[in-house]
């Protein structure tokens, strides 16, 4: 089972930018679909953005035009680029890989200040 790891998270203010970057080694990771979810306290964890192998995404409604997901095959990555961010995006935010072979990372805290 491949284990992705997240980075990039942190404390910003309202309004302002982070990015996020899933990484994962092996072949898997390239062709199958990622998910970004995130995990606010006393909440459902929910998918926020998702893209395919072949560039396709979903995004939640309430992101939409302030994230961007985006993949590098070459660097077995896949970031969440998230601007103009609202204190309502807190929360944990973790990279899952789908399929058989695929899983959860740890999770990142990302915190927006108001």
């Amino acid at each position: 089972q491949v284990q992705p790891v997240e980075s990039g998270g942190g404390l910003v203010k309202s309004g302002g930018s982070l990015r996020l970057s899933c990484a994962a080694s092996g072949i898997i990771f390239r062709i199958a679909p990622v998910g970004w979810y995130r995990q606010a306290p006393g909440k459902q964890r929910e998918l926020v953005a998702r893209i395919t192998s072949g560039g396709s995404t979903t995004y939640l409604e309430s992101v939409k035009g302030r994230f961007t997901i985006s993949r590098d095959n070459n660097k077995n990555t896949v970031d969440l680029q998230m601007n103009i961010l609202k204190p309502e995006d807190t929360a944990v935010y973790y990279c899952n890989l789908e399929g058989p072979s695929g899983g959860w990372g740890q999770g990142t805290q990302v915190t927006v200040s108001s």
